[in-house]
């Protein structure tokens, strides 16, 4: 098991998808809020996801078919 540590970047149209939700449902992933901005027209969610290597990589995958750009983040993100 590993921990990745991402940046969701929800486009407009996007906001109401459940698409953490669906993250936990379709893959053997756990997702953490570690911190969001959600506005009406756009959004962003850090997140770190825990799981085996390969099921982190086929669910960002999904993720990004789905429309969300997706970019790593760094250092611990509730401190800084």
């Amino acid at each position: 098991m590993v921990t990745k540590r991402v940046k969701f970047t929800f486009p407009h149209g996007m906001i109401t998808q459940p698409v953490i939700y669906d993250l936990g449902q379709k893959f053997n992933i756990i997702t953490n809020i570690r911190r969001a901005d959600i506005r009406d027209e756009t959004g962003w969610v850090v997140l770190e996801l825990e799981g085996p290597v390969e099921e982190i990589e086929t669910a960002l995958t999904w993720v990004v078919g789905s429309g969300v750009r997706i970019d790593p983040v760094g250092g611990d993100v509730i401190e800084g």
